[in-house]
């Protein structure tokens, strides 16, 4: 690279280096790597060097893209010939017990902060699963834990530190820089900065959390899920309700799992809050696992098991229309599961959440009914086979959604609605006043053509 090697540090890895490889796709979580080559990565470990990034994009006149360390399912941060700046060595971790706020780098986990804000008595409703970074859970909008009572992971979001695609550094929040603190709680990778540092405020931790958890036969699908669907709005605010289908045995029927996860300060608070579904729940389950201990390692434990490394992933969602016969909506996406994979089925209950307004903030989009795909497996000859079954689940799904969330995506693949129509116009332009150059990678679309424009916020039926 001639001089421009010489005159960046060494956390600058280009294309010719031994690391390169490792760099640049080590960390994507995705097994299924894409075919998109950075020209160089820098991993960096301060705001000096994202500002530094940066410069060297512009003086190489290309983008640049940004890896805080989800799971991004499309690899978004892997984009050809753009700089990719890697925020994994980049760590900040600060509580300000007088406020009860931390400050965190994007790259810190739900595990990492929450094992640290224990010892504080004090909990943050990250990502359910343990291992993924809070930059791009928050800038989605953040499903987190019992979302559905506490609301959106992004709402808790009091500032934000970005450097801009001109190398500035900026403080943001509702009176400073006011539209880009707007955009960072729902913009998703299309974000047009990297965020250095999230100012967040958090919960008081709970000493009793409980779990039921009932299993019954596929055949009982529509009765299970028309019963989670219709409890879960009585389930008090401690309740969060999820329903999921998979196939424990890969080789054998899949099965339907109800769960509902209880945070409280007493057992018997939790017994009282879990007491509705243990005395109602569908008789015929062949499992059983009332009022149960728990806690957020555990529960992180099993995430992981569900989510495991090493993978193939593929992932589709959508918000299901709120008066929708969501039993009959989901009845393929449940019982027809690519067999020997480990895909599962997710269905989230969202209200009262998705009943509340959602003011001052690009997040926009949501319903009483979440459903996620996640079609998990392991050899590449299985990739056709398992996301030809996605593309066809979905085409009928979307016909009875409202949309979809960011995090759960692939811009590649389907086009869909992310954002109300006002918002979605509102963001574009933030996009654009703040990044006219498209310096920032943004919105993977297909041939990655979206550039500036952003996304059109459309449905692709």
């Amino acid at each position: 690279m001639g001089s421009l090697e010489n005159d960046f540090p060494s956390s600058v890895i280009w294309k010719d280096d031994p690391k390169y490889e490792e760099a640049r796709v080590g960390r994507v979580f995705n097994h299924r790597r894409p075919d998109r080559y950075p020209r160089a990565v820098v991993e960096a470990t301060s705001v000096k060097d994202v500002v530094d990034a940066v410069l060297l994009a512009r003086e190489l006149n290309t983008r640049v893209s940004i890896r805080s360390g989800g799971h991004s399912w499309a690899a978004w941060s892997v984009r050809e010939d753009a700089v990719l700046i890697d925020l994994g060595n980049f760590k900040r971790l600060e509580y300000n017990e007088e406020k009860s706020t931390v400050i965190v780098s994007p790259s810190t986990t739900g595990r990492i902060l929450n094992t640290f804000l224990a010892t504080k008595g004090k909990l943050f409703a990250g990502g359910h699963c343990a291992d993924v970074g809070l930059g791009g859970f928050l800038l989605q909008g953040g499903m987190g834990w019992n979302c559905k009572n506490w609301g959106w992971a992004c709402e808790k979001i009091i500032a934000i530190e970005v450097v801009t695609a001109e190398g500035k550094v900026l403080t943001c929040n509702k009176e400073e820089n006011s539209c880009l603190y707007w955009a960072a709680r729902g913009a998703g990778p299309g974000f047009p900065g990297i965020i250095t540092a999230f100012h967040l405020e958090v919960r008081d931790s709970y000493t009793n959390m409980m779990s039921s958890t009932f299993m019954w036969p596929i055949s009982q699908f529509k009765e299970v899920m028309d019963w989670v669907v219709k409890i879960a709005p009585q389930c008090d605010e401690s309740v969060e309700v999820v329903s999921v289908g998979l196939r424990p045995d890969p080789t054998k029927e899949p099965v339907i799992l109800a769960g509902f996860l209880s945070f409280q300060n007493s057992e018997e608070a939790a017994r009282k809050s879990l007491a509705l579904v243990n005395d109602n729940h569908p008789p015929g389950a062949i499992m059983e696992a009332m009022c149960s201990p728990t806690s957020l390692a555990n529960e992180y434990r099993a995430q992981d098991l569900a989510n495991p490394n090493g993978h193939r992933y593929t992932s589709e969602n959508a918000y299901i229309e709120n008066d929708a016969n969501v039993s009959e909506i989901l009845e393929e996406a449940f019982t027809t599961m690519p067999e020997n994979t480990k895909t599962f089925a997710l269905y989230f209950a969202m209200n009262p959440c998705s009943r509340r307004e959602l003011n001052g903030m690009a997040l926009s989009m949501q319903s009483d009914h979440y459903f996620a795909l996640y079609t998990v497996w392991e050899d590449p000859k299985d990739d056709a086979r398992c996301q030809e079954w996605v593309k066809r689940v979905m085409s009928g799904v979307e016909k009875h959604s409202v949309g979809a969330y960011l995090g759960d995506s692939d811009f590649q693949i389907r086009r869909t609605k992310f954002w109300g129509d006002s918002q979605a116009r509102k963001l574009m332009h933030v996009r654009r006043d703040y990044d006219p150059e498209g310096i920032i990678c943004g919105y993977l679309d297909d041939g990655d053509k979206s550039g500036v424009a952003g996304l059109d916020n459309v449905f692709e039926f």
